[in-house]
């Protein structure tokens, strides 16, 4: 970032702060007066940046998802299509959870909960993210299916509907009870989900299959 302008060095400060702040403090609670206390700036600097409250939520939302974005991108590009992607998207969603500065957790995990029944842009934002990530492991366990990975019966909306679960779980055990562990649990218990879903080595064979990666 060494051609970033000062602009948006400190735009990007306070993005990266609100979100911190609000896996503690509830996206909903965010103030301008708030923010600035967190990064050393006035009211009015923090405000310069944005057009109001929503404008901040919304671009905390995007600033968020760039976060886990790039994890998944390199997990992408460093696995086969199918099951072992699969396992490489969930793996390293639960590498960045767990490794993630943020004082709350999980960004996605708080702020769906707190806009659950909130109706707006923001709560479509939010939406939007959460669905985009589970249609990736859908997709994934979609393809794992017609190759010959997985075993009849296995229906790939649940299968990343559990991966997504597991995630949550173990966020929830490691920043409310204190578990350290939790997401070596959740690694473990990943390994034991599909294996128990996978095919049968002696009825499986990956079918060829251009999948356009």
């Amino acid at each position: 970032m060494a051609n970033e302008s000062h602009g948006a060095r400190r735009r990007r400060e306070i993005l990266d702060a609100a979100a911190d702040l609000s896996t503690s403090e509830g996206l909903e609670s965010l103030s301008f007066s708030r923010i600035a206390a967190e990064v050393g700036l006035t009211k009015a600097g923090v405000a310069a940046h944005f057009d109001s409250k929503e404008a901040l939520q919304l671009a905390v939302v995007e600033a968020a998802a760039a976060s886990y974005a790039q994890p998944l991108v390199d997990a992408a590009k460093s696995s086969e299509p199918g099951l072992p992607r699969l396992r490489a998207l969930a793996l390293a969603w639960f590498g960045h959870l767990e490794t993630v500065d943020y004082r709350g957790g999980c960004f996605f995990g708080s702020a769906g909960l707190a806009f659950a029944g909130r109706p707006g842009p923001v709560r479509d934002a939010i939406a939007d993210h959460t669905r985009s990530f589970l249609g990736l492991l859908e997709e994934q366990a979609r393809l794992a299916k017609r190759l010959g990975e997985l075993a009849r019966g296995v229906r790939p909306d649940v299968l990343a509907f559990q991966i997504h679960a597991l995630a949550q779980e173990a966020n929830l055990r490691r920043e409310l009870l204190d578990i350290e562990e939790a997401f070596e649990e959740a690694g473990a218990a990943l390994t034991d989900l599909l294996s128990r879903t996978a095919r049968a080595p002696e009825s499986s064979g990956r079918v060829r299959e251009h999948s356009g990666s």
